[in-house]
């Protein structure tokens, strides 16, 4: 038998034979006294539906499972992941969500549920935790494009690493910072899933344990992909460090060079303009065997000599 409509007040809901679905977006403190009344549900828990900054955690009680994880989703066109939260009351005959309607695919897979029989049939036909494991597969599954995504942008960023041209040190701290928000929101979900599979087998006859076990692999190929870019990304920021490094010393290297090359000259044009008797100065008077410029075709003669002899003495070191 299945039935489609609302409980009491304005909370929407699915039945498909015995197992109840209702699904709350954006819930409000009315609609969780409803709740409250209905279900017998603790005025913590309730409370916890409300508030945005619960860790995730499973409170256990004698005739129901509430608890809280959260969902990584991606903000700012794509360039941050903020966490979102879902609070769960699991009951032998029921599951109830409440989220703030940033979970897509959740809202889909409760619409087709209301409006298609396959879809009931498919995933409430068995009982309340097999309903919830659907879900939550949904949702593990759904992290394969942010970290498709993610492995994407890596690989974008890895030719700026080495053109000389580009700067990659932003892209690589927003990759880094998304790696970590990711790795923060999805690591608790090794233990949640370990729990939920101890606490809940006594709303189903069936062993779930395999399907579980294909939750928590998938959840591990994720926290692997997550560790690869983020060795990944700290071993291009270390080479982008040692390239800018080798950019910076190169540039300096040649800025010294051509200052050390200056010095001849700078130390015979600064003598020059002293008041002292030198050949050719302001005090012996100009040298003429050349023309009227004859002490500075000489003294440009013996700069340049001084400023080539360094140059060689350089190069035969290696340093040109």
């Amino acid at each position: 038998m299945e039935v489609e409509g609302k409980v009491t007040g304005s909370l929407d809901e699915v039945r498909y034979k015995h197992v109840r679905w209702i699904n709350i977006v954006k819930p409000t403190e009315n609609e969780t006294e409803i709740l409250g009344k209905e279900f017998g549900f603790h005025k913590l828990d309730l409370d916890d539906c409300l508030s945005k900054i619960q860790l995730t955690k499973i409170d256990e009680y004698a005739d129901y499972l509430f608890f809280v994880i959260h969902y990584p989703i991606s903000i700012n066109e794509g360039n941050e992941y903020a966490s979102r939260q879902l609070s769960v009351f699991l009951g032998k005959d029921y599951l109830i969500t409440l989220h703030q309607g940033d979970l897509k695919l959740l809202a889909e897979r409760f619409h087709l549920c209301k409006t298609d029989e396959n879809q009931r049939q498919a995933l409430m036909s068995k009982s309340s935790i097999h309903l919830f494991y659907h879900l939550i597969d949904g949702l593990v599954d759904g992290l394969l494009p942010i970290l498709n995504k993610l492995m994407g942008d890596l690989e974008a960023v890895e030719d700026e690493v080495f053109d000389e041209r580009i700067e990659a040190v932003r892209k690589l701290t927003t990759l880094r910072r998304q790696t970590l928000t990711l790795r923060r929101i999805i690591t608790p979900y090794r233990r949640f899933i370990d729990e939920l599979q101890s606490k809940a087998y006594r709303f189903s006859a069936e062993d779930l344990s395999p399907y579980f076990d294909n939750v928590k692999d998938h959840i591990e190929k994720a926290l692997e992909m997550l560790a690869t870019v983020s060795e990944t990304v700290e071993i291009f920021k270390d080479t982008e460090l040692t390239l800018n490094t080798e950019r910076t010393n190169r540039v300096l290297s040649v800025l010294t060079v051509l200052f050390t090359l200056s010095i001849p000259a700078t130390v015979i044009g600064t003598l020059y303009g002293m008041n002292v008797n030198l050949p050719g100065g302001i005090e012996t008077g100009s040298l003429s065997f050349l023309g009227p410029y004859t002490t500075f075709i000489v003294l440009l003669f013996v700069s340049l000599v001084a400023a080539l002899s360094l140059a060689l003495y350089f190069h035969r070191l290696g340093w040109l």
